[in-house]
């Protein structure tokens, strides 16, 4: 066996060194941007390192500069639960904002030297990278920020990542956290190449990374031209650090590529120029950004102020604002979603706004028209922030030349001709025809996306494929398609989509019952308000006996939504639907999970105006960790109302039902009092 053959000491030692050599001068051409060699000299390493590792395979490691690209391509991402939760981050949009997140930080630091450092915001993919003893051994994508995807192949083919650490002393483990990007260059090249080849264009270069990082196949990652920037530590063992600056020097030193425009600054007004500065350069950057994230220093600073359940409480991004553009709006069409509702959308001309190429708009509805003035010729201003939807402004009421069309909400649908109608006080209208083409692949999506029942691959061009055939009417009808039965349905499918799909849609079956809910679609109930369900039920037998008492006594449900779930459950079509899944085998119960108990347990708190010293979320964050709930709603069930600056009728509400009301100081004292 080749295994057990001896090998020449000198041998080792000469595939050691070209891989020090390699690695070396990719982390100049790559990181540092500042080649020491040609490229046709580090091609003559790379092929002398290869001719060995060919004749000496078991010489072979998976750091190998050789080894970037290489094994058979995945069937599937698994799962990797992250050791240390990756948290997102509250916004900021204004000077005042970023005073007031400054503001707090004093207030509980309590005195001494703040310290900030601001790093441009990259508008990429947020990813996970894990070393061992200074070994890179896997990639993960963010997920959920608790469980991600395992891309441990694809993240290797980023030439600047460094596989083995520049540390004679690295720790015995390791994560960093950055974000994977593609530069604008590289977003263009992919897209020419995917107009000669008749494909769908990805709509910008954060939509482009992720697509790549999703690839099964790493060769096509690789072909990709990613690149990464590390910015942040998760857990880490045998190390520690004073501060996040010294964290970007350290990651520096071991041979991370670390963003050059990073700054420490000791002001929010220093921070807030160097957001203005960016703002106006973004343009020159050879990548995207969509703003800048500011960050407390210290790390004894960033442990007092912690975290919530969902961002930290040490940091804060600044977003840019919403970038505007004018064009041509050519038409108004009108798209009906899973409920019904039927929506006006802008068909513009299409023009380049934040990163993207924008020809379509949301107009929300016909009210919204008619009160902006917005006709069909006009031309008009639309804008687009990060993720949100590009929405049209206002006309240019100048530009007109008379021949503009004032928009009419149709009578009927443009899909199924079934009467539009609008009801009294609302301001959508709905096509009145459950069984709308439209709205049943409007629900089938819904049913199957990432927030709902998570069937990987159970997309648009799939569901159209189910529909055309008669074979699926809803969202039951999925869990009774063989395998084979898949494969004929949808044409483009070869044996391994159709397997993929065939277990993704079984691996659904064990989602939990608020999973179920929000997959449902029943108006009026969100994620959140699946999940005060489903623990207040823990069945879908028990929730679907409850009264509209039953459901208002829990405080996170008002009547409208009461109401609602009672009418969902009391039609004949939504049970048989629901008897169907059960046939099929999805899971209709949920775990219990206790609730935390604190100093505010069995308090209920509505929050209404603006606070100054936190966010409405952040607020409602605090009473949670302490036990307490929260509603949106003003009732007899409500002990507290919490008043900032503005309050709305809930104020006038809890004054005449005899609730307790208290200002912002009071609040505060309270948090500080039950925290101690």
């Amino acid at each position: 066996m080749t295994s057990n053959r001896s090998i020449n000491p000198q041998i080792r030692k000469k595939i050691e060194q070209l891989r020090k050599q390699i690695n070396y001068h990719n982390y100049r051409y790559y990181v540092l941007d500042s080649p020491e060699i040609s490229d046709s000299e580090f091609d003559q390493l790379m092929a002398e390192l290869q001719a060995l590792e060919e004749k000496y395979p078991e010489l072979i490691t998976p750091e190998s500069p050789t080894q970037r690209v290489g094994g058979t391509p995945a069937e599937q991402f698994t799962p990797v639960r992250h050791r240390t939760k990756m948290l997102s981050l509250a916004n900021a949009f204004s000077l005042a904002e970023l005073d007031s997140f400054f503001s707090r930080i004093e207030r509980e630091l309590k005195g001494g030297k703040i310290e900030l450092v601001c790093e441009l915001k990259m508008d990429g993919v947020a990813v996970s990278l894990e070393y061992e003893k200074g070994l890179y051994v896997r990639g993960a994508t963010r997920g959920d920020g608790e469980v991600g995807e395992d891309i441990t192949a694809n993240i290797k083919t980023i030439r600047s990542l460094p596989l083995v650490l520049q540390s004679q002393d690295p720790p015995d483990y390791l994560e960093v956290r950055g974000e994977a990007y593609l530069s604008k260059e590289s977003f263009k090249q992919i897209n020419r190449e995917r107009e000669i080849e008749n494909k769908p264009l990805f709509a910008n270069p954060r939509n482009a990374a992720a697509g790549s990082l999703r690839q099964l196949d790493p060769q096509i990652t690789a072909s990709r031209d990613l690149d990464i920037y590390l910015f942040a530590l998760g857990e880490v063992e045998g190390k520690s650090f004073a501060s996040q600056w010294g964290v970007l020097e350290f990651m520096r030193s071991v041979g991370f590529p670390v963003n050059p425009h990073i700054r420490l600054v000791s002001s929010i007004k220093e921070a807030y120029q160097f957001c203005q500065t960016w703002q106006q350069k973004r343009e020159d950057l050879p990548y995207e950004i969509d703003g800048v994230v500011i960050k407390v220093n210290d790390l004894k600073q960033q442990e007092i102020l912690s975290e919530t359940s969902k961002a930290p409480r040490w940091a804060v991004a600044y977003k840019f604002p919403a970038e505007q553009r004018t064009t041509k709006l050519k038409d108004i069409i009108v798209s009906i979603g899973r409920t019904g509702a039927a929506t006006p959308t802008a068909i513009l001309e299409p023009v380049r706004i934040a990163g993207s190429t924008v020809g379509r708009a949301t107009l929300h509805n016909e009210d919204e028209i008619h009160r902006k003035d917005i006709r069909i010729g006009d031309t008009v201003i639309v804008q687009k922030a990060g993720d949100v939807i590009p929405e049209v402004v206002a006309s240019v009421i100048s530009k007109r030349t008379g021949k503009e069309k004032i928009f009419q909400m149709p009578r009927v649908c443009p899909v199924c001709t079934a009467t539009i109608r609008r009801l009294p006080g609302e301001a959508v209208a709905y096509c009145t025809n459950l069984s709308c083409p439209a709205q049943v692949f409007e629900r089938l999506l819904h049913f199957g996306s990432r927030a709902a029942m998570d069937i990987d691959g159970f997309g648009p061009s799939v569901i159209k494929s189910f529909l055309k055939s008669g074979t699926v009417r809803d969202p039951a009808d999925i869990y009774f398609l063989s395998q084979e039965e898949i494969k004929k349905l949808v044409p483009h499918f070869q044996d391994k989509a159709a397997a993929n799909l065939y277990q993704a849609i079984a691996r659904s079956k064990n989602r939990p019952l608020s999973r179920l809910l929000f997959a449902l679609g029943i108006r009026f109930v969100g994620s959140h308000t699946a999940e005060v369900l489903a623990q207040k039920f823990l069945s879908m037998d028990k929730l679907s006996q409850a009264s509209e008492e039953d459901l208002t006594s829990i405080s996170e449900i008002g009547p409208v939504t009461a109401k609602s779930l009672v009418t969902f459950f009391s039609q004949p079509e939504n049970l048989s639907l629901i008897d169907k899944l059960k046939e099929a085998g999805v899971t209709m119960t949920e775990v219990s999970t206790k609730p935390s108990e604190g100093e505010l347990s069995g308090v209920t708190f509505v929050l209404t105006g603006t606070l100054k010293s936190m966010s409405r979320k952040i607020a409602e964050e605090r009473i949670k960790q302490l036990g307490g709930n929260t509603s949106s709603t003003v009732s007899r069930k409500v002990n507290v109302v919490v008043v900032g600056e503005s309050p709305g009728s809930k104020l006038e509400k809890a004054k005449d039902l005899g609730i307790e009301i208290m200002d912002e100081t009071d609040f505060l004292k309270l948090l500080k009092s039950k925290s101690s």
